[in-house]
């Protein structure tokens, strides 16, 4: 089930409840943008700590206050309202659409940002840009409230204010894209997480043996060619009993090559037997080729 306060967030409750008007569920995604930087005038980040006083203590600010305040340097989240009441970080005119109840759940995100903030020393064009600590937990909770991840309206960067699409469909909503409001932000968000991909069991290395596996007696033929020849001549060679090798080529099977394995045979204690078994063959060794 689906938890009215995000696990892990500093639950700041500031009271002023109120039920939502049912529909599709939405995610309203808002940054901060309490200072005008610029690209040639970067200014510092105004601190998480001050905003969670504005939201959390101050009149004014409490009665603009977003459902979370999420630090996208740090991934410290806090909230203010749970999931199943409205906040009011929406303009609503009156008569029209219940921007802020407009939904089963309308969860807002101001996340803490401006366009071009500086933190320890470095300037953050976009939101996309920062680190974005804690924003897969954030998310998860707010899917887990059956927001899905699209954006009906269109993304930060080009998105529309279609009233119909946002009366109709259940996403993420930039505020850029909530009908009645006006304004610019958040101008990027981040991308939704993806599902990680189910382990896969490894597959073991396939590792040939370090002997060739006996190839039955219809392989000892006369006139085979095979690199495996070549291997039992050099192992015949090895254990002494290449003395009647008589082919012209190692790689190929000849007379020499019967009577030089039926020396190996007798050399092990049995009868010189060609074509031979398998117990004389696992004794010669033969390299896997």
């Amino acid at each position: 089930m689906a938890e009215l306060w995000m696990p892990g967030a500093t639950r700041l409750d500031i009271g002023d409840h109120a039920p939502l008007d049912g529909g599709p569920a939405k995610a309203i995604g808002h940054i901060t943008w309490d200072r005008n930087a610029t690209v040639v005038r970067p200014l510092p980040l105004v601190s998480y700590e001050t905003l969670v006083q504005y939201f959390g203590r101050n009149p004014t600010g409490k009665a603009v206050a977003p459902h979370v305040l999420w630090d996208p340097f740090t991934g410290r989240v806090t909230q203010f309202l749970p999931a199943d009441s409205r906040s009011k970080s929406l303009a609503d005119a009156p008569g029209g659409t219940r921007t802020n109840r407009a939904g089963s759940v309308v969860i807002q995100v101001e996340a803490l940002f401006f366009p071009h903030c500086q933190v320890d020393g470095k300037t953050y064009a976009r939101l996309v840009d920062t680190p974005c600590k804690g924003w897969p937990e954030l998310h998860a909770w707010v899917k887990s409230w059956g927001v899905p991840d699209v954006w009906p309206n269109g993304w930060p960067e080009n998105c529309t204010r279609d009233e119909r699409t946002w009366e109709t469909k259940a996403g993420w909503y930039p505020h850029k894209g909530t009908p009645e409001n006006d304004h610019g932000d958040p101008l990027s968000w981040p991308a939704f997480p993806t599902a990680p991909r189910p382990t896969q069991p490894a597959t073991p290395p396939v590792t040939k043996p370090r002997y060739e596996p006996f190839p039955g007696a219809d392989w000892f033929t006369t006139g085979r060619k095979s690199p495996i020849v070549a291997a039992m001549h050099d192992r015949l060679v090895a254990v002494g009993c290449n003395r009647y090798q008589s082919s012209r080529n190692k790689d190929v099977i000849g007379p020499g090559d019967e009577d030089s394995y039926e020396a190996w045979q007798r050399k092990c204690g049995f009868p010189g037997d060609w074509p031979p078994g398998r117990a004389s063959w696992d004794l010669l060794k033969v390299p896997n080729v």
